[in-house]
């Protein structure tokens, strides 16, 4: 189990104590991200294994060290900050085996607030349509998955606060089983350290980063179409009432072959990178 830390120290002892007592783990990891309180004290009274960034590089990189430390089949990657649940963690783990990586997905009903809730979904919906697979919390960062798979694609992953983001689009596109169970996000102890007008813009980004990794045409294509149909439209309406074709339309209509043309050597790029399909287990 992996639990990244930045300043928790009002919830990481009761988080550890928690999750000690509903299951039998192999190991609790905490991979302190250069607080400045007693997290990582405070971790270790309670039982934990402590592994201590010097300063303070970002959620994705303490998840990062965590997968690197773990020495199991499978990981479990929760935050300390009180907001999940043991019995959950159970629930995610038990799914394991038949899925290479279980989502928790948070009731929209527990999540802090209405913009919260509706950047969320807005998100969701978007990276649904990319990916074409119904995804119910693309930014949840508690769930569990195969150490292995997440050893495959760490590369990919930032140090920011979107590995959630970016490992569940990159299993997805890899075409490995996902599932998303259902869980009871609590009020977190202390302040969030994500700002919706501050790192939703950073959200979008990743997707089309992972998205154009594994399936670029699900980007270019649209883009290539719109653009078709806008010169098309553009060029019969001038034919028709100035009995000539502008140049704008002949542009909009040369961008769009050349942006479908870039989507389809960049689907051929993709799919011979990924030919050879992720690293059989043992």
């Amino acid at each position: 189990m992996i639990v990244p830390a930045f300043n928790e120290a009002g919830a990481i002892a009761g988080v550890v104590q928690a999750i000690r007592a509903a299951a039998d783990w192999r190991e609790i990891i905490v991979v302190d991200d250069g607080s400045t309180d007693e997290t990582s004290a405070l971790a270790r009274r309670a039982g934990a294994v402590v592994v201590k960034h010097p300063y303070n590089k970002g959620n994705g990189a303490a998840v990062k060290s965590g997968i690197r430390r773990a020495s199991g089949e499978f990981v479990l990657i929760l935050d300390g900050d009180g907001q999940h649940s043991a019995g959950d963690a159970v629930r995610l783990v038990e799914r394991l085996g038949d899925y290479d990586l279980v989502v928790g997905a948070r009731n929209s009903s527990t999540q802090a607030s209405l913009a919260r809730r509706a950047g969320n979904a807005a998100l969701n919906g978007f990276a649904s349509y990319l990916t074409g697979t119904d995804i119910r919390d693309l930014t949840s960062g508690f769930r569990a998955a195969r150490r292995d798979h997440l050893l495959e694609f760490i590369h990919l992953l930032p140090n920011g606060f979107s590995t959630p983001t970016t490992t569940t689009l990159a299993f997805i596109k890899a075409g490995l089983n996902v599932a998303f169970e259902p869980t009871e996000a609590r009020r977190r102890v202390g302040a969030s350290k994500i700002r919706l007008a501050r790192d939703g813009a950073k959200f979008l980004v990743i997707i089309l980063k992972i998205v154009t990794i594994f399936s670029p045409l699900r980007v270019f294509l649209p883009i290539a179409a719109a653009a078709f149909l806008l010169g098309v439209a553009y060029g019969i309406w001038n034919v028709a009432v100035h009995s000539r074709i502008p140049n704008g339309a002949v542009l909009l209509i040369l961008f769009s072959v050349v942006v479908f043309l870039v989507g389809l050597v960049s689907e051929q790029i993709s799919a011979l990178r990924t030919e050879g399909g992720p690293r059989t287990r043992d």
